[in-house]
């Protein structure tokens, strides 16, 4: 898959998601250090299987989902929708720490665009951008799932689409892995197989998600999501997931 993008585009998506731009990414694990507490992934084939399934048929494939269809609204200049689509992703989520993975990381996210990466075009999107993130208006949005503010952001800075996705994803996985990394423990080399691995399972999700619609959405990781329900009560842990 080849994507081709101005410089500039390039340089904010990488800023964008950098495990540097502050979110506190580093802080969640999506329910792994429970599975890992408790003997589910010991290795680095025992993560690799863990992390594909998640973006396959978990929260990797329906995030991608939503991510494609704000950055779609936004586009079209539908404020209403991406709403509504921002109410969803807080709504699926299956546990208290899984809300609080999505909306503190996608309201950090936000915040620190707003205060830094404003849009620098006029478009329909950077006018849904600005419409739910001016609290003079009465429309701002409070809490934001981290797929939906990634989408508007990619619109409202006209990233394309795929790379957006991409990029996503490869950091979702990233931040997996590094979980992994620091609490199985795995070695560094480990880790980077593993992430080299998933590259063509990351690729065939970016290709699905936009053909996919909200009627698609759903997962089937159900014991990624007991993780990390049974993480909430978790006597010793790292992580706020």
């Amino acid at each position: 898959m080849t994507t081709s993008m101005s410089q500039s585009a390039l340089y904010r998506l990488l800023t964008f998601l950098s495990p540097a731009f502050p979110i506190g990414a580093f802080t969640y694990s999506h329910g792994l250090e429970q599975v890992i507490d408790a003997g589910g992934v010991t290795s680095s084939a025992e993560l690799q299987a863990w992390v594909e399934d998640v973006l396959k048929f978990g929260a990797g494939r329906s995030d991608a989902i939503l991510m494609s269809e704000t950055y779609r609204a936004a586009q079209a200049g539908d404020g209403a929708k991406v709403r509504e689509l921002a109410e969803l992703g807080l709504a699926l989520q299956p546990s208290k720490e899984r809300h609080l993975e999505t909306s503190a990381q996608g309201t950090a996210f936000m915040e620190t665009v707003l205060a830094s990466w404003l849009p620098v075009t006029e478009s329909p999107a950077a006018g849904v951008f600005a419409e739910l993130t001016d609290p003079e208006t009465g429309a701002a949005l409070k809490d934001w799932p981290y797929p939906i503010a990634l989408g508007l952001v990619s619109a409202a800075h006209d990233l394309p689409e795929p790379a957006a996705l991409s990029a996503f994803l490869h950091a979702f996985s990233a931040n997996l892995i590094s979980v992994a990394v620091r609490a199985v423990p795995l070695g560094q080399n480990d880790g980077q197989r593993v992430l080299a691995a998933l590259e063509l399972v990351i690729f065939q999700v970016t290709e699905e998600a936009p053909e996919a619609g909200l009627e698609d959405l759903g997962t089937s990781t159900f014991l990624a999501d007991i993780a990390s329900m049974a993480h909430e009560t978790q006597y010793s842990r790292l992580f706020r997931s």
